[in-house]
């Protein structure tokens, strides 16, 4: 490899006593001082400080560096923010390198601190080698268009459409029902407040259908989507025999009849594609779908609406005895989900609290393993529930269900008291699990998103980046992501909104530059590397017969460098003869 003449500054931070409590940090600071090309070798506690940059800075002017290795933590922490700091004093930030000596080193020997600190010397070594042959580059700029697309009708994706409309950019909401809604739709009441839903609902949609910047279109689903953060085309096509006409020439509002098969440019996506009822018949052990008297919450729901009785499925006469049951295929990886739809408790609660409340003289009973209602005024809606309105919970599972005499036979024990118990009732309610929504796996290929194993979209990051999917400019909302109540998933979908805003505010995207590219002299237009790459970025150019990248599709994962025979595919500041010298350093 050509060996570049550069004067190199190597930074070894103490980082406290993370990296300092196992690393000798002075003794790999004075090491590397012999390494050619290091002009400046010292440590300061905390370089990710705003000191630590500082010196970082002073150094680079004073000593004239034209490269930078910090030793420090994972680069995915604090590389950006070193990046930056060079930056400002000229640097051009990809001659700035991070080795990672703390995840990597102290943290996993700190049973044997000699070898930690000959591990981080080598460690930092390779990145001088590597920083001796990396080349300044420029971010990547690329077109914004600005118009999202919200996939799914229901209340987070009416809040996320709302959000991104009231910001003055156009919006595309596609629904695949008759309706917008959702499962919010089918509630007679929300806990806390019982009389909110309908009319709250009814507003959000009427603020849709009527707003001046969004477009709805019912009876349709996304058929294919192409192309990158910014810049994607999405197919949407129409269910049933219905016209979707040119979306282009549509007045800016309500449901939007189109033709069968449309193509839409759209910045961003938010997926909000809600969830589904687990089937009860996957629940024989309940008797569902066995006994007519044993139904599912959603369907306990429709007997609550206002101005009905409630009276049971099987002789339309009025229950006097209700047993609700919790955890009903949740928490169950044996017979159902293993993952527990946070919800249902509260569902229940409101539940009883509403057929105590119309029906008076009945009695309501809830088999519960644990009460799970975290959220302000969630344990007191539940105290309310047992105190105020009379509702018996019994702490145990439900052991067997069996009709006789009309009745439905409920058995179970009191873990509390340790008594067996029988209660005869007249009407079962399963608390059942929330499914993804029926098409998530196909939807999320078409998106090239991933999901978890409960078959929900995942996020990028369960922490750090809630809203985000793994796929640039993919955002998600709601119970797509997985289970949730109505507050949540409206949250949820105004911080999926707010990514959509923060992308849309800019005049172009940048992108990091550290992508794949093509020597084409050694390129044979062979095809492997079109193959390999999962990101669709690569193909072949039609008239000069060599592989070309798209860079905004680039993840710079490496798998064409692999497949490439030739050697012409390679990363920038990754080339082969980088790692070569990284690796002869410490061999």
């Amino acid at each position: 490899m050509e060996t570049r003449s550069r004067r190199i500054g190597v930074f070894v931070c103490h980082c406290g006593h993370n990296i300092a409590g196992t690393v000798d940090v002075e003794a790999v600071a004075e090491t590397l001082r012999d390494v050619p090309g290091v002009t400046l070798s010292t440590t300061y506690k905390y370089c990710c400080s705003e000191p630590g940059q500082k010196l970082i800075r002073d150094s680079i002017q004073e000593q004239g560096l034209d490269g930078v290795v910090v030793a420090a933590c994972s680069p995915t922490m604090h590389e950006t923010t070193f990046r930056r700091a060079v930056a400002s004093v000229g640097l051009n930030p990809y001659l700035c390198e991070c080795a990672n000596i703390r995840e990597q080193c102290s943290w996993v020997h700190q049973g044997d601190p000699e070898q930690a600190t000959a591990k981080a010397t080598a460690i930092t070594q390779t990145i001088v080698e590597k920083v001796k042959g990396d080349e300044p580059l420029d971010m990547l700029a690329l077109p914004i268009t600005k118009r999202a697309l919200v996939i799914g009708g229901g209340i987070a994706g009416l809040q996320a459409a709302l959000d991104i409309g009231d910001a003055g950019y156009p919006v595309v909401l596609v629904e695949r029902s008759q309706r917008l809604g959702g499962k919010m739709a089918e509630l007679s009441g929300t806990y806390l407040n019982l009389d909110a839903a309908p009319d709250l609902l009814a507003q959000k949609i009427e603020a849709v259908t009527q707003h001046p910047h969004i477009q709805v279109l019912t009876e349709s689903e996304v058929e294919e989507v192409s192309g990158y953060v910014g810049n994607f085309t999405v197919g949407i096509g129409k269910l049933g025999n219905g016209k979707l006409g040119n979306w282009e020439q549509q007045p800016q509002s309500t449901n939007l009849p189109i033709c069968q098969s449309t193509n839409l440019p759209v910045g961003a996506i938010v997926v909000a594609t809600g969830h589904d009822r687990y089937p009860l018949t996957a629940l024989t052990e309940y008797g569902a779908g066995q006994m007519a008297d044993v139904i599912d919450t959603l369907a306990f729901e429709s007997m609550l609406t206002p101005g009905d009785e409630i009276r049971r499925p099987s002789d339309g006469q009025v229950p006097k005895e209700v047993v609700f049951v919790q955890c009903a295929g949740s928490r169950d990886p044996e017979h159902g989900v293993p993952y527990c739809s946070k919800i249902c408790c509260m569902v229940v609660a409101k539940q009883a609290t509403m057929y105590a409340q119309r029906v008076p003289d009945g009695q309501a009973y809830v088999f519960y393993t644990d009460i799970r209602s975290a959220g302000r005024g969630y344990e007191e809606y539940v105290d309310r529930a047992m105190q105020e309105h009379g509702v018996l919970y019994v702490r145990g599972k439900v052991s067997k269900l069996f009709p006789e005499d009309g009745k439905v036979m409920v058995w179970g024990v009191d873990t509390l008291s340790g008594q067996p118990l029988e209660v005869a009732a007249d009407l079962v309610v399963l608390a059942t699990p929330m499914m993804p929504s029926a098409g998530t796996a196909e939807l999320a290929q078409r998106l090239r998103a991933a999901t978890d194993a409960d078959g929900f979209f995942a996020e990028a990051h369960p922490k750090l980046r809630p809203v985000e999917s793994l796929t640039a400019g993919i955002y998600l909302a709601g119970a797509a992501q997985g289970p949730k109540d109505i507050p949540e998933a409206v949250t949820q979908a105004s911080g999926a909104a707010a990514k959509v805003l923060s992308l849309f505010s800019h005049k172009e995207m940048t992108q990091d530059p550290m992508v794949a590219y093509v020597v084409e002299e050694l390129c044979s237009a062979c095809g492997a590397c079109v193959e390999v790459c999962p990101y669709e970025a690569r193909s072949i150019h039609p008239v000069r017969d060599v592989a070309i990248v798209n860079a905004a599709l680039c993840q710079n994962c490496g798998a064409c460098v692999v497949a490439c025979p030739n050697k012409a595919s390679q990363i920038f500041n990754w080339k082969p003869e980088q790692i070569m010298a990284m690796v002869d350093a410490i061999f």
